[in-house]
């Protein structure tokens, strides 16, 4: 039995464009010999679709797209097709998802989620009714003689001997296990963070083995908000062998015939930490600006590493023709920083304009003279270069209808070293999830991995010790703690969940712990209003942050 596995980059909403999207997958892997295809979680709306699913119009035309989907492919293959069904009982919430067997153009039977996540960037139950309890074969295929155990992502994620708990009172899959399924197949779309893929191999590897039966992972790729979907769909033989994969961060159709998974092909990939992060960036960026209507892209350039950075993924995602970089100097730049800045931007062949801002500085203090008297200059008019250059900024991607990318770094928007509508205006922050120690990780790879003896971004850049440039002889690290204990601390507190004390009982010291949390804490009206960044990390600043603004953080 041959399997295709439809790996699509849906855009969320679109039910005509995902539609096509489908229906040319499911020819390819027709002509490749396919029986039946499968594919990723929620292929038809995209996912994740949040609040559109409140809508019920939304949800009846997702319906209706589905009925004239399995119409077009009458004549191909049966298809597993994710999508979305109204909940008629008039009982708990008013939608299922699920998964629809599509069979000589009609939907032949509905397979519907168990599992319904609330952690982290999902909020499931906020939508879905979970399947109904009483059905031992609600989640049973029967076709041409055989069985299939037809699971939706979280469904296959609850093994107890997996995980040596169980997040949930049941698992559809050991339900499912009592008919000995000739094959298991999984619809999922499953969010990246780093290091998640070799997790789900082994995972779904251990399940495949425990049942002793293949298993097809069917997974998005794509960019929606700020959720990368790193594809790398996945097959595994009933020993729990890894038997093929599709490629990651790319569309695919796989076929694989899970009688014979050993002739399978693995995707070659590289999962070091620097390599996954720049292609998610690539991955997130091109179709966050793509997926919302534009063709173009502006990026602030200082002569630092993360408007560097910033710039090399914008060019790599849209093309250099679509890239514009704006230098905007102060009195207190320096002469390195702008000529850095000109020769990254002739290395990635951008285009530039350069703004010098000191006469408007110059306005704004002349305007300000009377109601700062008496008062000596400290941040705020630092803060005011920052936002005379988002307006800027802000100003040409209103004329040119060019997406603004923010630069800052996880690092400085988790301490609060950021302005407010000045750096931080912009419609996406491309490394919002890097911290800073990352960033020069990354450069140097990028630099190393990407450019392949091409001029890339330069190393003055990367040595240079970082500086907002707001003041005279001015470093990050006047006001702030080396970023290498920074980070250290930040990844205990926000990935991992520490409390201080644990953080002072990891080796660090009480009063640096008890500064950093203070900053983390007085900066969230800051995050509360920053532009959506990439989710790269298990614990990022976006969807799945839900910190209290009014509050006491004793934590």
């Amino acid at each position: 039995m041959k399997i295709g596995v439809l790996q699509i980059n849906p855009v969320v909403g679109d039910l005509t464009g995902n539609s096509a999207r489908i229906v040319r997958a499911a020819r390819e892997a027709a002509s490749a010999g396919a029986d039946l295809c499968v594919t990723p979680e929620m292929a038809l709306t995209g996912y994740p679709p949040r609040d559109l699913l409140l809508y019920s119009g939304f949800v009846a035309r997702t319906w209706e797209a589905a009925q004239r989907l399995a119409e077009q492919l009458a004549d191909g293959p049966p298809l597993l097709l994710g999508a979305v069904q109204a909940n008629e009982s008039g009982q708990g919430k008013p939608i299922f998802n699920c998964a629809l067997w599509c069979e000589s153009g009609e939907i032949r039977q509905v397979f519907r989620k168990t599992l319904l996540p609330t952690y982290d960037v999902f909020d499931e139950a906020r939508y879905f009714e979970p399947a109904p309890t009483g059905d031992p074969e609600a989640n049973i295929l029967r076709w041409q003689g055989r069985t299939l155990a037809v699971t939706i992502c979280e469904d296959a994620w609850n093994d107890k001997d997996y995980w040596d708990t169980r997040s949930y009172a049941r698992d559809p899959l050991e339900d499912a296990a009592s008919f000995d399924p000739d094959c298991i197949v999984n619809l999922s779309a499953s969010p990246l963070f780093l290091g998640k893929q070799q997790i789900r191999e082994d995972m779904l590897g251990a399940v495949a083995a425990k049942y002793r039966a293949p298993l097809v992972y069917a997974n998005q790729t794509g960019g929606n908000d700020d959720l990368v979907f790193d594809g790398r769909s996945c097959v595994f033989s009933p020993d729990g062998r890894l038997a093929a994969r599709a490629p990651g961060f790319a569309e695919a159709v796989m076929v694989v015939d899970v009688d014979d998974p050993s002739a399978g092909r693995i995707a070659g990939d590289d999962f070091s930490r620097e390599a996954e992060t720049w292609r998610a960036l690539v991955l997130g960026t091109r179709d966050y600006v793509r997926k919302s209507g534009f063709t173009t892209a502006l990026v602030g350039l200082s002569g630092g590493i993360d408007s560097a950075v910033t710039a090399a993924v914008a060019a790599e995602a849209l093309g250099p023709e679509n890239v514009t970089c704006v230098l905007m100097p102060s009195p207190y730049s320096s002469r390195g920083s702008i000529d850095d800045s000109l020769e990254l931007a002739q290395n990635l062949g951008i285009k530039t304009h350069t703004l010098p801002i000191a006469p408007i500085m110059d306005r704004f203090e002349a305007a300000l003279a009377e109601p700062f008297a008496g008062r000596e200059p400290d941040t705020t008019e630092e803060n005011i270069q920052s936002r005379i250059r988002g307006n800027l900024l802000m100003a040409l991607s209103n004329k040119f209808g060019a997406l603004l990318l923010t630069t800052g770094n996880k690092s400085e928007l988790a301490v609060g070293y950021c302005t407010i509508y000045g750096d931080m205006s912009g419609g996406f922050a491309v490394i919002s999830d890097v911290d800073k120690t990352g960033v020069f990780a990354l450069a140097r790879w990028y630099n190393a991995n990407t450019r392949k003896g091409l001029p890339g971004i330069p190393e003055a850049i990367i040595d240079k010790p970082p500086s907002a440039e707001l003041k005279p002889d001015q470093k990050d690290q006047d006001s702030l703690p080396d970023y290498a204990v920074l980070d250290g601390i930040l990844e205990l507190h926000v990935e991992r969940h520490k409390s201080r004390n644990e953080i002072v009982d990891a080796g660090f010291d009480r009063e640096t712990v008890e500064r950093v949390l203070n900053l983390v804490r007085f900066a969230e009206f800051k995050r509360r209003q920053a532009a959506p960044g990439i989710k790269l990390t298990p614990r990022s600043f976006g969807t799945g942050w839900r910190m209290p603004l009014a509050c006491k953080r004793d934590i």
